[in-house]
């Protein structure tokens, strides 16, 4: 299954942006081995409407047009639902397992995201309680989907 990223917002050179693609670098090198690969990812700039709702509405849009046909749906959102570790791994192998071809992780402006967005995603997550920047946000992720591959591979990166 390939995975993509959709970002909004663009990381800028520095320790954020290296750290990241540390992680997604391990995602790719060690996720075809068990049928997921890195496919992209995808920046885009964040909506300068004058409103709220209208900035969600125009970055829904441009997620829309960056997502694959067919293609499994992951929002980030702090009103998602909390997974641990392993929860993550095998919501990933079931997606897989189930013969998915494409998957999207996306991480949403700093209004969040559009109501008709969330109705079409297969998962809503947040990665806790607290409100992490964004930057943060995308490492967090990138290290999750390596972190995944080590679970369901059963290597010892991930020890309970």
């Amino acid at each position: 299954m390939r995975v993509s990223l959709f970002a909004v917002g663009r990381l800028k050179a520095g320790p954020e942006k290296e750290l990241a693609s540390r992680y997604t670098d391990r995602f790719a090198k060690a996720g075809p081995a068990i049928g997921l690969e890195l496919a992209k990812l995808v920046e885009v700039q964040e909506s300068r409407a004058a409103n709220a709702e209208t900035r969600k509405r125009e970055e829904a849009g441009m997620l829309e047009k960056a997502l694959p046909e067919g293609a499994v749906l992951i929002l980030l959102d702090e009103r998602g639902t909390a997974l641990d570790s392993e929860a993550f791994a095998n919501l990933l192998g079931r997606f897989r397992d189930g013969g998915k071809r494409d998957m999207m992780i996306a991480i949403g402006g700093a209004d969040g995201l559009d109501p008709d967005i969330r109705a079409k995603a297969d998962a809503v997550l947040n990665l806790g309680k607290m409100t992490w920047p964004h930057q943060l946000v995308r490492i967090l992720i990138a290290e999750q989907l390596y972190r995944a591959v080590t679970i369901l591979s059963g290597h010892p990166y991930h020890r309970v």
